[in-house]
């Protein structure tokens, strides 16, 4: 099996002072690296402590500096190779679901179900996949994506919900968790179609476990649903966490040809300029048809347009109504 060359770890305060005072001995080269307390340079790798915590090991060496170096002097217990003895059930048969979008103002809210065993584990671990959140290039993750999908071979499922469907389920459900809820469901339950045997479903958590399973229908019922924080460090739910992210990545491509514009991520400023232009260029219903209409950013698009949610017709009116009985 081949050697892994990236690392993350969740430091303590204290694990973090000791990383520190570790870098900044003679034996590491310090490096510049945004956002980070501290980075250097060992022999065969990069190690970065992030103001977050976060510490990432990246390099042809790095699960050698982690294997004899952080895990005896930092973290004070052994962890690469011993996954599978902690937490059997990351190897076992199972399926992990994930979403991307659900921040972006732009583009669908797409959820990705994957299926992994023993063998798939292992081949995700060669190849490196992780939560997408740390992938920080789009043409990386696409690539992830393609590579998963053909060693799945079809044991996978994608439910993408475009903005206009998105919509119309805000306006009924009034919640974006049991929009998740729902989308989670028809990912399980497509899945299932293809592997019927398939004992256990992991997510990320979101909301009460029972939206899920009162989304879910008849087939899905029997299996065990299981909602955990960080549940991205589960392979399955890493592999769905890619796919999804590319379904998204592909969605906004196309939206870019369609509208012939540069469709950007997020909710930032940039965001709002180019749902104006699209406003000015299209009408208002255009955000309908390309945005996540409960957005606050709706308001701001409109009101830069000299308009009101009034313009958005009586869908934009219903999503309307739904916003005022969540504030209540």
């Amino acid at each position: 099996m081949a050697q892994k060359t990236s690392f993350t770890f969740k430091l303590t305060e204290a694990q973090q002072k000791a990383l520190v005072r570790l870098l900044s001995s003679g034996n590491y080269r310090p490096a510049t690296v945004e956002h980070t307390v501290v980075a250097a340079d060992a022999a065969d790798c990069r190690v970065a402590l992030y103001k977050s915590g976060k510490c990432l090991v990246q390099g042809k060496g790095a699960q050698e500096w982690v294997q004899f170096t952080l895990e005896p002097h930092i973290l004070g217990e052994a962890r690469i190779g011993y996954e599978d003895v902690l937490d059997p059930d990351l190897i076992a048969p199972h399926m992990g679901i994930d979403e991307s979008g659900k921040g972006d103002f732009f583009g669908p809210l797409v959820i990705a179900a994957v299926y992994t065993n023993d063998a798939i584990v292992d081949r995700f671990r060669e190849m490196n996949v992780r939560d997408s959140k740390t992938v920080t290039s789009d043409r990386k993750a696409m690539e992830m994506a393609r590579d998963i999908r053909a060693l799945l071979g079809g044991r996978f499922a994608m439910v993408a919900i475009g903005p206009r469907a998105y919509n119309r389920l805000y306006a009924s459900m009034r919640n974006v968790n049991r929009i998740l809820a729902w989308g989670h469901a028809r990912a399980i339950e497509n899945l299932l179609e293809k592997v019927p045997d398939c004992p256990r479903a992991v997510s990320d958590q979101f909301g009460p476990a029972r939206q899920i399973q009162q989304a879910l229908m008849k087939k899905g019922r029997s299996i065990q649903l299981v909602q955990r924080p960080r549940a991205e460090s589960d392979p399955a739910v890493a592999g769905a966490s890619i796919l999804a992210r590319a379904g998204f990545l592909h969605a906004l491509q196309q939206m870019q040809k369609q509208y012939e514009l540069p469709v950007p991520k997020g909710a930032s400023a940039l965001v709002q300029e180019t749902a104006v232009k699209l406003v000015k260029s299209r009408g208002p219903e255009v955000l309908l048809d390309t945005a996540k209409c409960h957005f606050k950013t709706t308001d701001e698009v409109l009101a830069k347009s000299g308009l009101d949610r009034s313009a958005l017709g009586p869908e934009g009116q219903a999503i309307s109504k739904s916003m005022q009985k969540n504030e209540e």
